[in-house]
């Protein structure tokens, strides 16, 4: 069973515990998630399957897009609805245009200085195990982009955004920094994932509805084959001789290539190599720029991954 199932995660559980669930209810030996979700989040959970997890690496610098509601006039130690309330600012005044003033500082490429309450590691250990313990470490900013912001509801003191951002990015911490940005400040209260990469909620199932697809034997038309799992710069068809290199995980020369497909290289591209009728057998990147000026028979794709058994469901 290969491929990756997405989850629309239930508010309450961890990432662990619904990667836990699944391999329980498929009887899997291998399965990871792709892109963390806090308990209080919901929404799309990528669930690699067996081979799948191969893919992992591959996909965490995709786009996320979340829908999220942050609570104006408090803040949190966790910077969420489940931590302590640290400040709280009674009488203040916020307006539409106020709240799209503050936005405009978080678009496009920013600073960030994520949560301590997070599982990033700080010589060796969690923040989220220091901050239990009472350690206050100074947490490094580092660099995120947010590809689009947009304000969509305000019903004081409520506020509801979306957002589109890159690997990295924490909702609670924008949300607490636009708090600040107002003078109120402000806590994440609710988080919808509505895309994490290529996969998007129109293609979650309900972790609760999970046994009955099995039950039904629909389950294998939610995994997501393996070709279809990752995006990459683009395909090559291989013949039976080359396909059994790749296999080796040997490199590939311009002649192992079908002519059509050598003039597509460009070096440093990352390529899906698949073998009929539509299995992803590897993935590769390019050593090489082609084209017609290449010449002699060089080495032009190194092997990053190979799968073994590639259909969805086996």
């Amino acid at each position: 069973m290969n491929g990756v199932l997405v989850i629309d995660k239930p508010k309450g559980w961890t990432s662990h515990d619904v990667v836990a669930k699944v391999r329980k209810v498929l009887r899997v030996k291998k399965a990871g998630h792709g892109g963390t979700l806090d308990p209080l989040a919901t929404g799309v959970l990528p669930v690699y399957l067996e081979e799948g997890t191969k893919l992992v690496s591959f996909n965490l610098a995709g786009t996320k897009e979340y829908r999220a509601t942050m609570k104006l006039g408090q803040e949190t130690d966790t910077l969420d609805a489940d931590g302590k309330i640290t400040a709280e600012k009674e009488g203040f005044c916020c307006t539409p245009d106020m709240i799209e003033e503050a936005l405009e500082r978080f678009r496009g490429p920013i600073r960030q200085v994520p949560p301590l309450f997070s599982a990033i590691k700080h010589r060796g250990l969690p923040l989220y195990k220091r901050a239990r313990a009472g350690e206050r470490p100074k947490v490094a900013e580092r660099g995120i982009m947010i590809h689009a912001l947009s304000l969509k509801e305000f019903s004081s003191p409520l506020v509801t955004l979306e957002v589109s951002c890159g690997r990295g990015t924490y909702i609670r911490s924008l949300c607490a920094d636009i708090g600040r940005i107002l003078g109120c400040g402000g806590h994440l209260v609710e988080l919808r994932r509505l895309r994490c990469g290529k996969f998007t909620l129109d293609q979650a199932i309900s972790l609760e509805k999970l046994p009955w697809w099995v039950e039904q034997g629909g389950i294998e038309e939610k995994i997501i084959s393996l070709k279809d799992s990752v995006d990459l710069s683009g395909e090559i068809r291989l013949e039976e001789k080359a396909a059994a290199k790749v296999r080796l995980g040997q490199p590939l020369r311009l002649m192992d290539l079908p002519g059509g497909e050598r003039e597509r290289l460009g070096k440093g591209q990352r390529m899906s190599l698949l073998q009929e009728p539509e299995d992803l057998l590897a993935i590769a990147e390019s050593q090489v720029d082609g084209g017609p000026c290449l010449s002699g028979n060089p080495q032009v794709l190194r092997i990053l991954r190979v799968f073994r058994g590639a259909k969805a469901w086996e």
